[in-house]
């Protein structure tokens, strides 16, 4: 097991404030987990001491991204003794956290959808508050803003201020926090999103491809210290964030026509090369002049065959785009076979 990374206190009791007036609808919370075995248990603590008196009937589903521990006998056994609204998905290997991520939500059968970390520094307590506020504004989504961020400066906080403000000047979704996983979906909106590779880090944006930004809210949550296990994420993951952010901008805009994309950037070098080599014919014609040494001639013959590259590789992305809306897609993770419950069973009901 992970030795505990940190000092802090355990958790504050939970007092969740669960709004009278929520309209009839089944919660599911997904919680994607990678070697947490110590965080199991008080997880499972916690979620019920937030939920247990929710008006609704909810599950939780808790997927195993193929930890190398004791996570998958915990949530087995966790399972067991909780009852079965505490689902287990089991990967068969490790397939990152947005994989494990769209196989919870893929399990997931309520029509408000959580997620969050396993980690125990999203606190559950502030679920309620946000599933009325989705429900109540007819919102698709209310992500969790972490505004007292219990992480270091300099490798966490710094970083991801940085991020913040460039994934919303790209994509236009003004959000604070895109990292916090405490997130709470309308179910209709969030399975219309597959998500695969990094992608995890971008669901707002992605949303926002499948609905407006206008039904896209953030809210203040509560973000403690971790107590056991250890982060698994570093510097590292900065540089990943630039490129994801380089894709998502280029999926948001040009997702439906790539041949715009790369065939503007080609006819714009094409033209460049073009008029190079236009210029040096005009001063072997003209002036009579040697051009057969010079670095211009093959830097217009480069342009151009570069562009008439970009133009061919837009008609081929083109070609790639109408084979992806026209066939059905791969799934990015693999899972243990499990027993399959019915609509109306494994639900918590309110007592």
């Amino acid at each position: 097991m992970n030795t505990s990374a940190t000092t802090a206190q355990p958790l504050p009791p939970a007092t969740p404030e669960i709004p009278d007036d929520l309209p009839p609808h089944r919660l599911s919370l997904v919680v994607p987990m990678y070697n947490e075995a110590e965080n199991v248990a008080p997880l499972l603590e916690r979620v019920h001491q937030s939920l247990d008196g929710y008006p609704w009937p909810w599950e939780i589903v808790l997927v195993d991204d193929g930890s190398s521990d004791a996570t998958p006998a915990e949530l087995r056994r966790g399972a067991a003794e909780r009852g079965p609204h505490v689902r287990v998905v089991e990967l068969l290997r490790n397939f990152k956290q947005t994989a494990a991520m769209q196989a919870g939500i893929d399990a997931a059968r309520g029509d408000v959808v959580v997620t969050m970390d396993g980690d125990l520094q999203n606190d559950p307590v502030d679920i309620p508050r946000m599933v009325g506020r989705l429900l109540r504004e007819d919102l698709d989504l209310v992500a969790g803003w972490r505004k007292n961020r219990q992480d270091g400066l300099l490798l966490r906080k710094i970083p991801s201020r940085i991020a913040n403000r460039l994934i919303a000047r790209m994509t236009g979704v003004r959000l604070k926090d895109y990292g916090c996983s405490l997130k709470v979906f309308r179910g209709t909106a969030i399975k219309n999103v597959k998500l695969y590779g990094e992608m995890h880090r971008f669901i707002p944006a992605w949303l926002a491809t499948v609905t407006t930004p206008q039904r896209i809210a953030q809210e203040v949550v509560n973000h403690h210290p971790r107590v056991f296990g250890e982060s698994k994420y570093g510097i590292s993951r900065t540089f990943r964030v630039v490129l994801d952010l380089l894709f998502v901008y280029f999926f948001m805009r040009y997702r439906t026509r790539p041949g715009h994309f790369f065939g503007g950037i080609g006819i714009a070098i094409g033209t460049l090369g073009g008029l190079i080599l236009a210029y040096l014919m005009s001063l072997k014609l003209v002036l009579g002049e040697d051009i057969g040494t010079r670095p211009l001639l093959f830097g217009g013959f480069f342009l151009v065959i570069a562009g008439v590259q970009m133009v061919t590789s837009g008609v081929l992305a083109e070609l790639l785009t109408r084979v992806l809306f026209e066939s059905g897609a791969a799934q990015a993770y693999l899972v243990r076979p499990t027993e399959t419950l019915a609509a109306d069973e494994g639900w918590h009901e309110p007592a």
